[in-house]
């Protein structure tokens, strides 16, 4: 027989109120408190913490403190992902971020979502949809990425923005909800020697 985290891991619907789920969650909230509390440890010190609960750390990734999350195990930083001071990942299934990514300070990822029917949710189920962030993407301070979405390499999300669909690779994306902008040409870097 299946448990509620086998549920919720495969994104079906899960009961979120089981002594399993709870204790899971107790478990991430006691690490949240010690990675929390270690905004003044040197960033060799808080990557080896972020180590111990999230399925995967790349080399030289930073998140700054304060930094919240469901369960830890289900996010996945590439090598030199840097997410800003008060950022939330709601991870109930799988969040992936790319290599060089860089997410800006109060930016929400939300994995977890909720049934349609007034009835089904007012049972307390729930279930998750994977979010997918490429390399080298940047994203603006306050913005939402909703669940289910994929965002492309090197693309832009503009600060505030509300991702409700996915983003491809290269393309800039920002409003409420983001919508994909023309792209601009790319611009040479200046010659300093000018």
């Amino acid at each position: 027989m299946r448990t509620e985290k086998d549920k919720m891991l495969a994104g079906e619907l899960y009961d979120a109120s089981t002594p399993e789920i709870q204790a899971e969650l107790a478990a991430t909230h006691r690490w949240l408190v010690r990675y929390n509390g270690a905004l003044d440890m040197a960033p060799s010190d808080r990557h080896a913490l972020l180590v111990e609960r999230l399925a995967s750390v790349g080399d030289g990734a930073v998140i700054r403190p304060p930094f919240h999350c469901d369960y830890g195990f289900n996010i996945r930083l590439g090598a030199g992902a840097f997410l800003n001071f008060n950022c939330v990942i709601l991870d109930v299934v799988e969040v992936t971020i790319g290599d060089r990514t860089q997410i800006g300070p109060g930016v929400q990822i939300l994995a977890a979502d909720h049934p349609r029917d007034p009835a089904l949710r007012a049972s307390g189920l729930e279930f998750g949809r994977p979010v997918r962030i490429g390399r080298n993407v940047w994203i603006g301070a306050g913005a939402i990425i909703l669940p289910g979405v994929s965002i492309g390499d090197d693309a832009l999300i503009g600060a505030g923005s509300v991702v409700t669909r996915d983003v491809p690779a290269e393309a800039t994306a920002f409003g409420n909800p983001a919508r994909v902008q023309a792209r601009a040409p790319r611009v040479p870097p200046v010659d300093s020697d000018r």
